[in-house]
């Protein structure tokens, strides 16, 4: 069964006789405008989940028949999904459905009061972009010849580079992590590879003209906002209603306004084009090329919107504070450190910490995850609403966690233990973003 498929194979419910489809001429707009779409990182970067049953090879088969079965379910609400009826859809445990929901809920663009249940549109996009593949580190030249002189089989190969000195020494070079813009293009790719599907999805079926056609509703559309975002001149943010020409000016509660589905892609694969086609020639230009070779400051070489995050990358036995004022709320990644301890002193969204050996690295305070890949020796000190641990060695975590920690791939020796660091505006920063300070699961993995 391919993975692409016609999006005409995939009838789901009618949408109401009165609503309105938009005509084609609403499609016309200025195809070198400066809109461009961008991939949302959250669920890329901290939505996946090792869970083989989340990962389907048949494409959108079986995304499609899933839906179906969810949506024909009476509880607990139309169009939402709780952990029982997901575990018994699925066939897995109610612990991994729990799972699934909270990691889901944690990457939504916006806050949901209600964690017992989601929609089933974000569910099945969720569960779509679990196929995705993350951008790896380019593997080096010489590494033939490091694995020779610095002999190891686990899943570090070719992944964390501070095991070995003759990697370590090149690791702090940019020329072989993937930079800001490099994701970004991945994801777009996946998207453009992808959307036809995802579209599919989201779509419903309805007569016009005596012949059934797909049909995709302002609600629907505005699903896709957990995996796209658009801005303009690269740094305003538009609202997806207001960049998709066919749904200018509508509102939330006008769920009978549709589109054609075909149309709708269409355009979206337009913008995704142009989005690619940006970020390629903002590569070749000559500030970026003048970048790499002097391995300068991220913020002088990617566009306004990618500086929405903060990193810290390639600390050498050194140490480093970053404070509210410095991160200003945005997610942090913590990127090849070794032998340094890393301070973040700010409440956080999200938090990466990739790469790093013989480090320590306080993070003050995360409402939404922090994920901890490919480090070894590493102590981390947190206060956060969750973690997921993926592919570490020999590290220590001292934790202050509202769920369960999170252990994913191959893992030796870890220990785990409870919170024990202090600084003056800790209890301002777990208030802010919304850790409760009465509730501690670090003994739970």
């Amino acid at each position: 069964m391919t993975d692409s498929m016609d999006s005409e194979k995939f009838p789901t419910t009618t949408p109401s006789p009165a609503s309105s489809i938009a005509s084609a001429d609403t499609f016309q707009c200025d195809v070198g405008s400066s809109l461009l779409v961008h991939p949302r990182r959250e669920p890329f970067e901290y939505g996946l989940l090792a869970i083989p049953k989340l990962i389907f090879a048949d494409g959108t088969l079986s995304l499609s028949n899933l839906k179906d079965k969810l949506l024909r379910l009476p509880s607990p609400s139309p169009h939402r999904v709780d952990v029982a009826n997901l575990a018994d859809a699925l066939q897995i445990s109610t612990v991994d459905a729990e799972l699934v929901l909270d990691t889901l809920a944690s990457v939504l663009p916006t806050d949901v009061a209600n964690h017992e249940s989601l929609d089933v549109r974000d569910l099945i996009l969720f569960l779509h972009i679990q196929s995705y593949k993350r951008l790896l580190p380019k593997t080096h030249k010489d590494s033939a010849a490091v694995v020779d002189v610095w002999p190891r089989t686990s899943a570090f190969d070719g992944y964390l580079s501070a095991l070995n000195p003759l990697q370590f020494k090149r690791s702090t070079s940019r020329r072989f992590m993937p930079s800001p813009a490099d994701e970004e293009a991945h994801q777009l790719s996946y998207l453009d590879k992808h959307m036809a599907n995802m579209v599919a999805l989201l779509a419903d079926t309805t007569e016009i003209d005596g012949e059934d056609s797909l049909v995709l509703t302002f609600d629907s559309f505005q699903h896709l906002g957990l995996l796209i975002q658009f801005s303009e001149n690269e740094h305003k943010e538009v609202p997806l209603s207001q960049a998709a020409p066919f749904f200018v000016n509508s509102e939330a509660g006008i769920a009978a306004v549709s589109v054609c589905a075909s149309k709708a892609l269409d355009w979206l694969l337009q913008r995704i084009a142009n989005s690619l086609e940006h970020i390629a020639a903002a590569d070749k230009s000559p500030a970026r090329e003048s970048c790499m070779r002097n391995i300068c400051d991220m913020d002088v070489s990617v566009p306004t919107h990618l500086r929405t995050q903060t990193v810290v990358e390639g600390i050498s036995k050194a140490s480093v504070m970053k404070q509210a004022s410095e991160i200003m709320g945005h997610p942090v990644k913590v990127l090849n450190c070794h032998d340094s301890v890393i301070y973040l002193l700010a409440p956080l969204s999200y938090a990466t910490i990739y790469g790093c050996s013989d480090a320590t690295v306080v993070v003050g305070a995360v409402g939404k995850s922090l994920r901890v890949e490919y480090c070894e020796r590493v102590q981390v000190i947190t206060a956060a609403k969750r973690i997921c641990i993926v592919n570490c060695r020999e590290c220590l975590f001292f934790l202050g966690i509202n769920q369960k920690p999170l252990i994913l791939g191959d893992n030796h020796n870890l220990q785990v233990a409870p919170f024990n660091t202090y600084y003056p505006q800790l209890e301002e920063h777990l208030f802010q973003v919304g850790v409760t300070v009465t509730i501690n699961r670090w003994n739970e993995p």
